[in-house]
């Protein structure tokens, strides 16, 4: 399924109830967006190839989405109510269909639709209005999320639970800082993170599935930390439901990996990051089935 410059849905024919969505890594510029840097700095604030990344997925089973837009033009990963009041002129209608309640986020420039591409770097040269704002949310944000929802409640529907993987990079630079003193949630305080997990303090998934997909990856020679710097959002957050069998984890990897992050060409660890990657989708799938077996068994 495609929805032309909008997003992508590869499946095979009886998924398993294993999603994976990739929500950053679009980079098809829609006629509307006119922002005042380049096209190249548009793409370099995307997560450049993560869907290639993971398109082993349907391979094994498993459903995977992705957005085809860029994330600075509206961010899937936060939520549609999350505009930033300095993007617009006047006063956001009390009555409007999608209301405003900027977070944090939003008041740094990095909410539902960007107003910086980074610090101190302006996206447009004049606000955008209120319908510009809510033609973007109609036609990008809901798609995206609908069949987000759809796929991960069908699969609930199916099986009785579910499991949601949320595909992120992350610049090398970014793994060295740490929310947490000493960075004890590190296997190396020391050494900074490969690969992030999130899950949202223990919050969007079940803690046995985080240690296991932990596990999966150091053995695999990789280092590994849990909530630290990333913890997961939106996504992560409005989907799952541990307690019922709906799963979500994000998994943050470091573009040092795969990327040379002068020029963004993919490196010469780009092969083995994409293989281990593939191990990974079948590591999920192989899960996904004995703890379905598991639950046929109880009931």
């Amino acid at each position: 399924m495609i929805i032309p410059n909008i997003l992508k849905l590869e499946q095979p024919e009886k998924p398993l109830p294993l999603i994976f969505d990739s929500p950053h890594s679009g980079t098809i510029m829609p006629p509307d967006f006119n922002p005042t840097c380049s096209t190249d700095e548009i793409t370099r604030t995307a997560d450049l190839y993560v869907d290639d990344l993971f398109s082993t997925a349907p391979d094994h089973g498993a459903s995977l989405l992705t957005a085809l837009f860029p994330r600075s033009y509206l961010d899937v990963n936060r939520a549609s109510d999350d505009i930033d009041p300095e993007l617009y002129e006047g006063t956001w209608p009390d009555n409007a269909a999608y209301p405003a309640n900027p977070t944090n986020r939003s008041y740094a420039g990095i909410g539902l639709i960007r107003r910086l591409l980074k610090p101190g770097w302006p996206l447009y040269d004049s606000p955008l209005t209120f319908d510009q704002i809510c033609q973007r949310i109609e036609t990008y944000h809901q798609p995206y999320h609908q069949i987000l929802e759809k796929l991960i409640d069908d699969a609930h529907y199916n099986y009785g639970a579910s499991w949601h993987i949320n595909c992120h990079s992350m610049p090398s630079a970014s793994a060295q800082k740490s929310n947490k003193r000493g960075a004890m949630a590190r296997v190396n305080p020391f050494i900074p993170p490969d690969i992030v997990l999130g899950d949202r303090d223990g919050t969007s998934c079940d803690l046995v599935f985080t240690r296991a997909v932990r596990a999966f990856f150091t053995e695999k020679g990789y280092q590994v930390a849990v909530n630290d710097p990333y913890k997961g959002v939106e996504l992560v957050n409005r989907y799952s439901a541990p307690s019922k069998g709906r799963h979500s984890l994000q998994i943050e990897i470091s573009r040092g990996l795969y990327l040379n992050e002068e020029n963004y060409v993919k490196s010469n660890g780009y092969t083995k990051l994409q293989s281990d990657l593939s191990d990974f989708i079948g590591f999920c799938a192989t899960y996904t089935k004995e703890n379905l077996a598991a639950i046929a068994a109880e009931e």
